[in-house]
């Protein structure tokens, strides 16, 4: 497991300062076991995508997007490939404006912005200027748009592990039948048990989770066909239709808009 981004006394004070934020790079993946904070936490990826579990809710998210977990709500981490990621804990009492409950947020270039300044001020009391952006940050938190691209994890562990996998490698064209074998699970208890237990079929979980992965690296300015065929996709037109069917435009006007 890895260790924490914070000092635990820093997370589980209750006063000042009213947020602080933190930015950590490192060549190793990030895993964490289920804890809490007694402040809100906002966390995201600066690319990659992350794992998060919390409280009964799961997701895998692109930078583009980071993940809301209130107050003393159980949660977990675990990034796919090399960690680069930032956090923002907030003071209890600043809470009560937020969501209520975890969810999955879209990033501002603003939020962003404002995090990587907030990740470079000292330990202590906020100065003048600084709580003036912190209050910006709380704003944003509390008016950026729930998104829907967060991504049910299953619970069995066989199935588990096939979705970190993909997640992971989201190019990887193995088949369902394939993927049982190499997880020792029966293809239709698999097929059975993923509808079970995200909602989604495998096939189309799968779709979902490239998508995501599509969303970074349109973000970081890949060109739309090589996105297609690192995604497994042979022919880059139905990838280009999959993508406006899932987001109502095609990657090349997405990309252009700035959404990412």
């Amino acid at each position: 497991m890895s260790a924490p981004l914070t000092s635990p006394g820093r997370t589980r004070a209750l006063d000042s300062p009213l947020l602080f934020a933190v930015a950590r790079e490192s060549g190793d993946l990030r895993a964490t076991r289920p804890h809490r904070h007694a402040r809100g936490q906002l966390l995201g990826a600066e690319r990659g995508l992350l794992s998060v579990d919390a409280d009964h809710f799961r997701w895998v998210v692109p930078a583009t997007h980071a993940v809301w977990v209130p107050p003393d709500v159980s949660h977990g981490v675990r990034s796919h490939g090399p960690f680069a990621g930032w956090s923002v804990y907030v003071a209890p009492p600043a809470c009560a404006i937020l969501p209520g409950q975890p969810c999955v947020l879209s990033v501002s270039g603003l939020l962003r912005e404002a995090v990587a300044r907030a990740a470079t001020w000292p330990e202590g009391v906020l100065e003048a200027p600084q709580a003036c952006l912190a209050e910006v940050i709380l704003e944003e938190i509390r008016t950026l748009p729930h998104a829907s691209l967060g991504l049910p994890l299953p619970r069995d562990a066989r199935l588990l592990r096939i979705a970190r996998a993909l997640s992971e490698t989201p190019g990887d064209t193995r088949r369902l039948e394939e993927w049982a074998v190499w997880a020792h699970v029966a293809p239709r208890t698999l097929s059975r048990r993923f509808v079970a237990e995200t909602g989604f079929s495998f096939t189309a979980w799968r779709q979902r989770v490239r998508l995501l992965r599509a969303l970074e690296w349109l973000a970081a300015g890949r060109p739309v066909t090589t996105i297609a065929l690192d995604l497994g996709h042979d022919n880059v037109s139905a990838f280009i239709a999959l993508f406006r069917r899932e987001f109502g435009t095609t990657p090349g006007r997405y990309a252009a808009s700035g959404a990412g």
